[in-house]
């Protein structure tokens, strides 16, 4: 029988090049009530995250294909995975190695080996501060409305990319359904930050949404 734990109905992506580890961590993760998901590298996570929606990623530094530091910068670059909190699993335990892990975007950077009782912990906190940051931003967000210059006007094919943007959809998505490039759906979604002085997707998606255009 699982152990009883925050975990239950929360899922991991789990990114680890060395399948002893993940197969270890897995099983000790999903022991605690966890779902797991598994990627062996950051290009393969990558691909993850376009299907679904992880509650939090643990992630090894040195990885083939793409290693934790560029995928991290992916996922806090994005709108949609920029919320979910990052642990970086790594074998470098110098001072500045951690310095550069946090500062890459990472909420928690642990050293290997560690004990599995402490990854639990460290997952868990983190599940827990994530909660409370959603409902905090929740709240903020209900009394005050995005503001933007009156006289803001798209084009016909900004106001489509912003209704997928609203739609939580990835620039990379947006590209494939407009059968463009994604630095030309970068190039308008900056072009829509500008006019409306808005600071990130995440934004730009609440005034699509609270001024009925999604």
């Amino acid at each position: 029988m699982k152990e009883s734990s925050v975990g239950e109905h929360k899922r991991l992506l789990l990114i680890d090049d060395d399948p002893n580890l993940i197969l270890l961590v897995k099983d000790y993760l999903e022991f605690r009530g966890y779902e797991v998901i598994t990627a062996e590298n950051g290009r393969e996570a990558l691909d993850v995250l376009d299907q679904t929606m992880p509650d939090m990623i643990i992630c090894d530094v040195m990885m083939p294909e793409m290693d934790g530091y560029s995928l991290v910068k992916h996922v806090r670059e994005d709108a949609r995975t920029s919320w979910i909190p990052v642990l970086f699993l790594s074998a470098k335990g110098q001072s500045q190695d951690r310095v550069k892990g946090l500062n890459t975007g990472a909420d928690v950077y642990m050293v290997k080996p560690f004990e599995p009782e402490e990854l639990v912990a460290q997952v868990e906190s983190s599940l827990k501060q994530a909660n409370r940051l959603i409902h905090q931003n929740r709240g903020s967000e209900a009394g005050s409305k995005i503001q933007v210059p009156f006289d803001v006007e798209l084009t016909p094919t900004e106001l489509r990319v912003v209704q997928f943007v609203a739609r939580g959809m990835a620039n990379r998505e947006i590209a494939e359904e407009l059968n463009v490039s994604q630095r030309t759906i970068e190039s308008h979604v900056s072009n829509m930050l500008g006019k409306t002085g808005l600071h990130n997707r995440t934004e730009l998606a609440r005034w699509a949404i609270e001024n009925n255009m999604a």
